[in-house]
């Protein structure tokens, strides 16, 4: 999940090849490894919920700190019970591995995907207001419900509900009680139907100050 830096030392003395730096190159190299291992989810190879926590603590000091808003979202692939009960689990898994390759295809990389747990997915997005984050949502979304899973050259069709918000400077709330209002979100999707993401009010997160479309129509008239 994330870039490494092999770069070879060079030899203080100068030797074409130094016994120590080639140790101590493999030593790097295990230690990156276990370290991915602690982090990473072996299933979907997303972070896993012990870096959504320790990230989702940094990003929120971030945003009381610079201002730039967090956004998160909570995703829970809907009726996977049926999957594994139909098709068996490793049917499941590649349905899991599959959704976690699109998280990666489709978000930024400085965005955090993780798996939450079972079949439920966090998405940590630095500095993101809450419509990009809701665009993001719907375009997983959608990506989700249009690629099924090919299973004994039979498609399998999956689909996604989303919840969605943003953390800003004026929030007071902990990162457990962000994560639980945006969890709340995730269950008026599932309530609403499924396959859909819910959000808080887009004008209701609007910064204070800011002018809305219709606001600026009837102060400056149409573009």
């Amino acid at each position: 999940m994330r870039d490494k830096d092999h770069k070879k030392p060079q030899c203080p003395v100068g030797e074409p090849r130094c016994e120590h730096i080639d140790s101590l190159m493999a030593l790097r190299e295990e230690v990156e490894t276990l370290a991915d291992l602690v982090l990473t989810d072996p299933m979907t190879r997303l972070f896993n919920y012990r870096h959504f926590s320790q990230a989702l603590e940094q990003e929120l000091e971030r945003t009381h700190r610079t201002g730039q808003p967090t956004a998160l979202i909570m995703l829970d692939l809907d009726h996977f019970k049926r999957v594994n009960d139909t098709w068996g689990h490793e049917a499941g898994n590649r349905v899991l591995r599959h959704v976690g390759e699109l998280m990666v295809t489709l978000l930024r990389k400085i965005d955090i995907p993780c798996r939450y747990g079972g079949e439920e997915f966090a998405l940590i997005l630095p500095g993101t207001p809450l419509p990009r984050a809701v665009n993001a949502a719907e375009r997983l979304r959608t990506a989700i419900e249009e690629t099924p899973v090919m299973l004994e050259e039979k498609p399998l069709l999956v689909t996604a509900s989303m919840g969605v918000s943003v953390y800003q400077r004026s929030s007071n709330l902990s990162a457990d009680s962000f994560v639980k209002q945006v969890d709340a979100l995730l269950y008026v999707a599932k309530t609403q139907g499924r396959n859909r993401v819910a959000h808080p009010d887009l004008e209701s997160m609007k910064p204070k100050g800011q002018v809305g479309a219709d606001e600026k129509a009837a102060l400056y008239g149409p573009d």
